[in-house]
C-alpha cells in the first residue's frame, strides 16, 4: 500500500498553503484531500513495492533458466546436425 505519511505530507502542505482565515475548515479540507487522494490511487491498479520485487525475481529465475534451456538445445541441435552433416558429404 501507499505510506500513508505521503498522503499527510501532501495534505500539510496543501493545508499551509490555504488563507489564515479558512483555520475552521482546514480539517475538513485536510479530511477531503485525504479521501480524494486515496480514492484516486486506488483506480490507479498498483502493486506494493514488495510484490513487485518477488515477481522480479521470479522473471530473473525464469529468464535464467530459460537461457539455459536455449543454450541445451543449440547443443541438442548441433549434436543432431553433425550426422545430417556427414550423411551429406
Amino acid at each position: 500500500m501507499i505510506d500513508p505519511r505521503r498522503f499527510d505530507d501532501l495534505a500539510r502542505r496543501i493545508q499551509a498553503s490555504l488563507p489564515p482565515g479558512l483555520d475552521e475548515v482546514r480539517e475538513d479540507v485536510t479530511r477531503n484531500i485525504r479521501a480524494v487522494m486515496a480514492a484516486g490511487i486506488a483506480r490507479m491498479d498498483l502493486v506494493e513495492r514488495e510484490e513487485f520485487d518477488v515477481q522480479s525475481a521470479v522473471l530473473a529465475r525464469t529468464r535464467e533458466k530459460l537461457e539455459a534451456l536455449e543454450l541445451r538445445v543449440r547443443a541438442l541441435e548441433e549434436r543432431f546436425a553433425e550426422p545430417e552433416r556427414n550423411l551429406d558429404q
